[in-house]
């Protein structure tokens, strides 16, 4: 099954949350985590900016940890930014996608947990293995 699927939904379509969703700005790991990924990829000050200022929803996803960019308007899933993998504590693989929109600004970071089980610790940096 692709990382970015979700049930009833396609990545082509996959846009907003509606207002059932609350939205919430990052969390301080989820920062962290972000930067690990893409600041080899993404320009500096880019980036501060948006994790500053951005609103995330979380994803219904069964407590795996995925999250997704809001924006005003409608976007649609672009393409896979970076990929990255870890061992959550119970000894599952979790696989780890930032995708960006069509135009190429975050979209979403996506978490599959191979067993669908939800994580049991959110990965810090130093626990990736970062696909190049």
């Amino acid at each position: 099954m692709p990382l970015n699927y979700r049930m009833g939904q396609s990545m082509s379509d996959a846009s907003q949350f509606t207002s059932s969703n609350p939205t919430r700005p990052l969390h301080y790991e989820e920062q962290e985590l972000i930067r690990s990924l893409v600041s080899d990829i993404l320009a500096k000050p880019i980036l501060e900016r948006t994790l500053a200022n951005c609103r995330v929803v979380d994803m219904q996803d069964g407590g795996m940890g995925s999250i997704r960019f809001i924006q005003p308007e409608r976007r649609v899933f672009g393409r896979t930014l970076v990929e990255a993998q870890y061992t959550d504590i119970d000894g599952v693989l979790v696989s780890i996608t930032v995708n960006v929109d069509q135009e190429d600004q975050l979209f979403e970071v996506d978490f599959w947990k191979v067993d669908f089980s939800p994580l049991k610790r959110y990965p810090q940096p130093k626990d990736l293995l970062i696909k190049r």
